[in-house]
């Protein structure tokens, strides 16, 4: 497994591998969900790289990117059985030098949800994505179920700036209580986290209602909401039944949709999603 960080490293070890590359970009900390990516690239390309970078850009004013958890030393040590080809561990400096001022937008799809809440998380995600893409030249690159709007936005970047990419989403991973694996699970204790798992609960009965003929999205939101507010550890952001692509609120459940909803349980932000249709 080589070990990279600078850009001169990555295209020297770029050269090296195969041009059929899976890429599987993440900020560390990793968890089975990261594994999972991994593996279907393993399966599905032969080489896989993986980029570990805490993307400071992404990060809001409130909130504190020293906060977020990391242990390079343990990520590799996961990687490693996994026989992935090669690493990137590129600095913010490198990534942004002085006088960086070029960002990449991609709009309407990124003015609710996620967006809304987190203004300018977008711009970050799609720059960052983009740079590694230029960098590291995949085929195919993987993301998780679980951050599906980040998933759109990129699924959308990709297809207009051409990028010759193709974007594979992988199924979320979950706990056995059904909770959606992440890196700020780390932060749920005692009764946060028994709490957390009201968002599969949520999710889980709003879609037996659909899988009963229930068609209302408001409907739908209504008994997600309800779920959760039986839940007095949870504070609701948002839930949501959009269009799978455009991510715009629909009235009634036709073809494919995403029931979304973020929750802050105790002090960590939870979100999780459903595909439906």
């Amino acid at each position: 497994m080589m070990i990279v960080s600078t850009l001169e490293e990555l295209k020297t070890a770029r050269r090296m591998l195969d041009p059929s590359l899976g890429f599987v970009p993440t900020m560390g900390y990793l968890h089975e969900g990261h594994l999972s990516l991994v593996q279907k690239a393993k399966e599905e390309c032969k080489s896989v790289a993986v980029s570990i970078f805490v993307n400071p850009t992404q990060f809001g004013p409130k909130e504190d990117i020293s906060k977020y958890p990391r242990d390079l030393e343990r990520d590799l040590c996961l990687l490693e059985p996994l026989k992935v080809d090669l690493v990137w561990t590129p600095t913010a400096e490198m990534m942004y030098p002085a006088g960086y001022q070029t960002w990449i937008e991609v709009e309407n799809i990124t003015n609710g949800l996620e967006g809304e809440l987190r203004p300018g998380h977008f711009r970050g995600v799609a720059t960052v994505v983009a740079k590694l893409f230029n960098a590291v030249q995949p085929t195919r690159a993987y993301f998780g179920q679980k951050d599906a709007q980040q998933a759109a936005v990129i699924r959308r970047m990709t297809k207009d700036l051409n990028f010759p990419i193709d974007i594979v989403v992988c199924p979320t991973i979950r706990e056995s209580d059904g909770l959606a694996m992440s890196s700020r699970n780390r932060y749920l204790e005692g009764a946060d986290r028994q709490a957390a798992t009201v968002l599969f609960k949520a999710l889980g009965a709003a879609k037996e209602a659909y899988l009963q003929g229930e068609q209302s999205a408001e409907k739908l939101r209504r008994i997600a909401m309800d779920v959760l507010a039986a839940e007095p550890r949870a504070q609701v952001q948002y839930v949501s039944c959009a269009d799978y692509e455009s991510l715009e609120e629909q009235e009634t459940v036709r073809g494919k949709v995403l029931l979304s909803l973020a929750v802050i349980v105790g002090k960590t932000r939870l979100i999780d999603n459903f595909v439906l249709g």
